[in-house]
């Protein structure tokens, strides 16, 4: 996966890419926003700027992770 600032342009899909809010990275991925400001700073999360200087979160890349941190937890059996 990719780390730091991601370009706007230059994608390879023709659909445009949806970014999440720091907010929204912090609830998906159970940490608090300064957390997930923390981590985009560190280059552990990929993130683009808005004009005004905000972080955005590639939906994508952020669902990724999610995906790949989540676990299944299975019950011993009986």
């Amino acid at each position: 996966m990719a780390t730091g600032p991601v370009p706007a342009a230059g994608r390879s899909s023709g659909a445009p890419e949806r970014y999440l809010r720091g907010a929204e990275v912090a609830e998906l991925l159970q940490v608090s926003a300064k957390t997930v400001a923390r981590w985009a700073k560190d280059g552990k999360l990929p993130y683009a700027r808005t004009l005004g200087g905000h972080r955005r979160y590639p939906e994508s890349s952020i669902r990724a992770l999610v995906d790949q941190l989540t676990m299944t937890v299975v019950p011993p059996s009986a």
